[in-house]
């Protein structure tokens, strides 16, 4: 290889080192609390479920609506940040955060030991239970009467966790696993469609959907799954940002704007 061919190898393999090196500067690492870089932005991800309704689902017009939809935009209008909504996979949904493609996990998120492993959690701010839910036509009345029936739940949620709790109750359903579902809304078509015979679901999903349809149709057993906490979760470093969040939701409840956004989906005081 002649001499000049060598430096201009070396001086194209020198260029792309420095692009390289001038490319991760400016991309902030993970490790570190992300409030600043946040502040430079101006904006904040949240990701979330966009079909879970109540908390953040799509109107007719496909814009994005709900309880958390209203309770973040306030939040973080309050510390200085926009909000991007980032409709995510749920099962991956801690995955995301880790990897920085969204900032907060806020969306019927319920607090459980398993993801206080993964994730930092604010205060609650809301409570909640998982419900079993069949047809009202149904001889279904209990946890017993599961046995051998295909009881349907959303992938990646704390229903699944609150079930798999419970494993001789589990392993009493048809096929001894639950039928899994990317969504609650399509684990509620297939019971209405007779496919699969009981729905666990978060008490304010499904609630919600049952309202919205006759809820004639349906029955909500008395036994449930347990009772459980909604927070918002972010990476472990972000210590700032979840004492801002924190902070605003305190001064929301206690200026009765929480109250009001609250009142406004739920219709009755909490």
């Amino acid at each position: 290889m002649k001499r000049k061919d060598y430096l201009v190898i070396l001086l194209f393999v020198l260029v792309l080192i420095i692009g390289n090196l001038t490319g991760c500067s400016k991309k902030p690492t993970l490790r570190e609390d992300s409030y600043e870089n946040l502040t430079e932005k101006g904006y904040i991800v949240m990701g979330l479920d966009d079909t879970f309704a109540p908390m953040g689902f799509r109107d007719s017009k496909g814009n994005l609506i709900g309880f958390d939809v209203d309770l973040a935009t306030e939040v973080f209008k309050r510390i200085g940040f926009k909000v991007k909504f980032q409709p995510i996979d749920w099962s991956m949904k801690e995955t995301e955060l880790s990897l920085g493609n969204i900032d907060v996990i806020w969306n019927g998120y319920s607090i459980t030991k398993e993801r206080e492993k993964k994730v930092a959690f604010t205060k609650d701010y809301l409570e909640n239970k998982q419900i079993i839910i069949t047809l009202a036509d149904s001889n279904i009345d209990s946890k017993n009467d599961l046995r051998d029936k295909k009881v349907a739940v959303q992938n990646g949620s704390s229903s699944l966790e609150a079930i798999n709790k419970e494993p001789i109750v589990v392993e009493s359903f048809q096929g001894r696993e639950p039928v899994l579902f990317d969504t609650n809304y399509e684990a509620f078509m297939d019971l209405e469609a007779g496919r699969v015979d009981a729905v666990v679901s978060d008490e304010v999903i499904a609630r919600y959907y049952i309202n919205q349809k006759n809820s004639n149709e349906y029955k909500i057993l008395e036994e449930n799954f347990g009772e459980e906490k909604y927070g918002i979760g972010l990476r472990k470093e972000d210590k700032k940002l979840l004492d801002k969040i924190n902070n605003i939701l305190d001064e929301m409840k206690t200026d009765g704007s929480y109250e009001n956004i609250y009142k406004k989906w739920f219709g009755k005081n909490q």
